[in-house]
C-alpha cells in the first residue's frame, strides 16, 4: 500500500461510516407524515412504490357548509318576476333555510323584470341570482359570458339524479366557449293538460281518452250528443294568440322528434316546413270545426283565455273539454273542488314512437356573482326542499325528483308531478324560447290572423316565419 493511500484511509472510513448512518436513519425514501387534522392520501409512483401526500380534510358541499353555519351573516341578492302573492310564497319557501344557515336571501320582485334585468346586467349591477321565466332571455346573457356555469361547483351526478334529463338539457346553453349549464330549475307548471267537469263527465258516461284518435272520437261523440266538446279562447290583450301557440307546441312534440322541436324553436326548422304545417292542420281539425268549439270558430279570437273554461262549470256544461296549463285553476269558480267538480287528463300522444312528451313552463335560477354563499343558495334551489311550502300551498309543480309527492295537497296536483317525473320528453314552452320578434310577436299575430280567417294557413305560416328576419 502506498504512503498516499495510507494517508487517505481515515477519510475513506469516515465517509463510509457517515453514509451508513444516513441510510439507517432515512430508509432511502422521504415520506410526509400526516397531521392529526390532515388525512394522508396514498398514490402509486412510476416505480410501483407508494407515495404519501397530505390533503385538507373535505368540508362537504357548499350547501353542507351553509347548514354548518359557515356563511352565517352573509347576504345573497336575488331579482325576479315574483310579486304580490307569488313573492309571499317564495319568501315563505326560503325562510327555514335562512333561519338554519343565517344567510339572508334578499329578494326583489318586479313586474318589469324582463326589461330591468337587462339594464342591471349591462350596467354592471347584476344580482347574485336571477329568476328567469323565459329561458330565451337568459340565453342572451349566457352567450355574453355573464352567467356562471353551475357545473363548476355543483355535483353533476347529483343533478342527474334529481332532475329528468330533459330539464338538464334545457339548462345547457351556448356560452362564448361552449356549452354552459346556465342554472337550476325550481318552479314549473304543466301545459299538456285537458280539463273537464268530472262529475258531469262521469255521469254522462264519457271515458278519458288515452290516444289522440280516442280523443277525436270523444269529441265527435259529444257533438253527436248536442254539445260542442271544446271551450277555446285566445284573447289576451296585446298578447292575444298565445294560447294557440301552446297547442301547436304540444302537437309538434307528438308528431316529430325532440330534436326537430329544438331546431324549430331556434329558427332552424321554418314554420313553412312540412312538420310545422302538419301540426297546424291537426290543430285545425278541432279549432276550425264549428260543431266542436263552443261559440263557433269566430268566438275563439274574442273569448278571453281566462273566461273560456267557465262554461265547463255551467249546469249542465255548455262545453266539456279545455286544454290549458295548470295555472288555469285560478280562473275556475272558487267553490269548485279539485277531483270532484273538475279534473284533467294528459293530452294524448298522436304517434306512439314519440313516447309521452310533456310541455312545461317554469323558472330557471341563474347565478351572476360567484361567492361561496351564493353557491350554497344555488345548491339549495336545486333541492325539492326549496319549494316545499309552495308546493303544499298548491298551484306549482316541483321539477326535482326529491320532491315528496305527499307534499301536494290534492290528487290533481300530485298526478301532475307524477306526469312530469315519468315523462319521456320534457320541453319548455316554444314561444318563450323563440326570439321575441317571433315568440311574442308574429307567432301570436299569425295564429290570430289564421283563426279569424284573415289569412289562409300558408299565409299565416309565412307571416310567422318573417319574424325571424327582424
Amino acid at each position: 500500500m502506498s504512503k498516499q493511500m495510507k494517508r487517505m484511509m481515515p477519510a475513506i472510513v469516515m465517509v463510509l461510516l457517515f453514509s451508513m448512518i444516513l441510510s439507517a436513519c432515512g430508509g432511502g425514501k422521504k415520506t410526509a407524515e400526516p397531521t392529526s387534522n390532515e388525512p394522508a392520501k396514498t398514490t402509486e409512483t412510476t416505480t410501483g412504490q407508494t407515495d404519501t401526500k397530505t390533503e385538507p380534510a373535505p368540508e362537504g358541499s357548499y350547501l353542507d357548509q351553509a347548514y354548518a353555519g359557515k356563511f352565517k351573516g352573509t347576504k345573497v341578492s336575488m331579482f325576479g318576476p315574483f310579486t304580490d302573492v307569488d313573492e309571499q310564497k317564495f319568501n315563505a319557501a326560503i325562510k327555514e333555510f335562512e333561519d338554519k344557515t343565517g344567510i339572508d336571501i334578499q329578494y326583489e320582485g318586479s313586474k318589469e323584470f324582463e326589461a330591468t334585468i337587462a339594464i342591471r346586467v349591462d350596467g354592471g349591477n347584476a344580482p347574485d341570482i336571477a329568476d328567469f321565466p323565459q329561458p330565451g332571455l337568459l340565453s342572451t346573457f349566457v352567450k355574453q359570458g355573464k352567467v356562471i356555469d353551475i357545473t363548476t361547483f355543483m355535483d353533476k351526478a347529483k343533478l342527474e339524479k334529481n332532475y329528468n334529463k330533459s330539464w338538464l338539457d334545457m339548462a345547457n346553453m351556448d356560452g362564448p366557449s361552449g356549452k354552459v349549464m346556465a342554472g337550476v330549475w325550481n318552479r314549473s307548471s304543466v301545459k299538456s293538460l285537458v280539463w273537464y267537469p268530472k262529475k258531469q263527465f262521469d255521469a254522462a258516461g264519457y271515458k278519458v281518452p288515452e290516444t289522440w284518435d280516442q280523443m277525436m272520437e270523444l269529441t265527435k261523440q259529444i257533438a253527436a250528443d248536442g254539445d260542442p266538446a271544446w271551450a277555446i279562447g285566445i284573447e289576451s290583450g296585446a298578447a292575444t294568440g298565445w294560447p294557440g301557440t301552446d297547442w301547436v307546441e304540444d302537437i309538434m312534440l307528438r308528431t316529430t322528434t325532440p330534436e326537430n322541436y329544438d331546431k324549430w324553436v331556434k329558427g332552424e326548422l321554418p314554420f313553412t316546413s312540412d312538420e310545422v304545417k302538419n301540426a297546424f292542420k291537426i290543430m285545425s281539425d278541432i279549432w276550425l270545426n264549428k260543431d266542436y268549439v263552443y261559440g263557433g270558430v269566430k268566438s275563439i279570437v274574442t273569448t278571453s283565455f281566462g273566461d273560456a273554461p267557465k262554461v265547463l262549470f255551467d249546469n249542465p256544461p255548455k262545453a266539456w273539454l279545455h286544454r290549458q296549463a295548470s295555472f288555469i285553476t285560478s280562473f275556475f269558480p272558487t267553490t269548485a273542488k279539485a277531483g270532484e267538480d273538475y279534473d284533467w287528463f294528459y293530452l294524448p300522444p298522436i304517434d306512439a314512437k314519440y313516447g309521452k312528451p310533456v310541455l312545461v313552463a317554469g323558472d330557471i335560477y341563474s347565478m351572476f356573482n360567484d361567492r361561496p354563499e351564493v353557491r350554497a343558495v344555488m345548491e339549495f334551489f336545486s333541492t325539492g326542499e326549496s319549494i316545499k311550502t309552495w308546493v303544499q300551498s298548491g298551484g306549482v309543480i316541483a321539477p326535482m325528483n326529491d320532491a315528496d309527492l305527499n307534499w301536494y295537497s290534492t290528487d290533481v296536483d300530485r298526478r301532475m308531478a307524477e306526469l312530469v317525473q315519468s315523462a319521456t320528453t320534457i320541453r319548455f314552452d316554444g314561444s318563450d324560447l323563440m326570439v321575441g320578434s317571433v315568440g311574442a310577436g308574429t307567432f301570436w299575430k299569425g295564429m290570430t290572423d289564421y283563426v279569424s280567417g284573415t289569412v289562409d294557413l300558408d299565409g299565416a305560416l309565412n307571416e310567422i316565419q318573417s319574424g325571424f328576419k327582424k
